[in-house]
């Protein structure tokens, strides 16, 4: 399933490589693109989108809006 997050704080390169990290512990096969101008993370995986949240927030980053979208 893809999941997208509408993230803040995330200001360059390092921010995107620590939420993709945080979400690849959680699901090491993880698809992760991250638009870092829009803040707009979206992740293909089979792990629930709470569980992908409560990652991005504990690498520190706010996440404001969480859209979940069709299995693929």
């Amino acid at each position: 399933m893809t999941i997208e997050f509408q993230v803040e704080g995330m200001s360059c390169q390092h921010c995107v490589a620590a939420v993709t990290n945080a979400i690849r512990e959680h699901d090491e096969t993880a698809q992760v693109q991250v638009d870092l101008a829009s803040g707009r993370v979206a992740v293909e995986s089979a792990q629930p989108a709470d569980a992908l949240k409560a990652a991005i927030d504990e690498a520190g980053y706010t996440v404001t809006r969480v859209t979940s979208g069709s299995a693929r």
